[in-house]
């Protein structure tokens, strides 16, 4: 995309990076907004790499997330680093515009709330960052409750997802939450891509979310899944 931001956000600079937020927002955010380190953060308990904070303020209800990896990089010490290719491509920022582009098209997701990255100076190949979006609120994910959960919602939230143009890069079964009225919202969109969705896109989506389910809850898992797949689009 070309865009950096979304529309209708606000992009600010302070020494060693740069955050965006939605314009309402514009005069009151700082850096500080980021920080895990914040006295209200409190650690989320599931899914994610512990690396998710629930926490207060102006912004209402939300979740930070700093991004990082996972596997070999991680061991190597190089966790929360990002090769820098330019700011459209910083991934607190790419999840965002894809999360804006969600919610314009009628989805549930969290409302982005502002992204940020951090770097060691214009000269550095490297950058870290992270994410504020709203808190959904009484969420519980579908790991947690697939004796309650229906097949058919999650199916629909899946179908639409993909029918606008949305491929989820990690849809396992701690990123479909139920919220406190038991509506589906669909999180964590680091490494989405937009853009038409091909049959076989959506098959590997569909095909994730089995895997995980399966470790989640075995036989249950498997068969869970296998109720939805009967409410996908063939």
């Amino acid at each position: 995309m070309r865009n950096r931001i979304p529309p209708g956000w606000a992009e600010h600079r302070f020494p060693g990076g740069a955050f965006c937020v939605p314009a309402r927002f514009s005069g009151r955010a700082d850096p500080g907004w980021f920080d895990a380190r914040r006295p209200d953060a409190i650690p989320v308990g599931e899914g994610g790499r512990q690396a998710a904070w629930f926490v207060e303020g102006d912004h209402g209800p939300a979740v930070l997330r700093h991004y990082r990896r996972g596997g070999l990089r991680a061991r190597l010490g190089g966790r929360e680093s990002y090769l820098w290719l330019g700011e459209p491509r910083v991934r607190a920022w790419a999840e965002a515009r894809v999360l804006d582009h969600l919610r314009r098209a009628g989805l549930r997701v969290p409302e982005p709330l502002g992204a940020i990255y951090w770097r060691g100076g214009p000269s550095s190949f490297f950058y870290r960052n992270a994410i504020l979006v709203a808190r959904v609120a009484g969420a519980q994910a579908l790991a947690g409750r697939l004796d309650q959960a229906d097949p058919a919602a999650v199916a629909r939230a899946i179908a639409a997802m993909h029918a606008a143009g949305v491929w989820h890069a990690d849809l396992n079964a701690y990123n479909i939450l139920f919220d406190a009225g038991g509506q589906v919202w669909l999180i964590d969109f680091d490494r989405a891509r937009l853009g038409v969705v091909s049959p076989e896109q959506a098959q590997k989506n569909r095909l994730r979310l089995r895997r995980s389910l399966v470790k989640v809850a075995g036989a249950r898992g498997a068969q869970w899944w296998d109720a939805l797949s009967r409410c996908l689009p063939s």
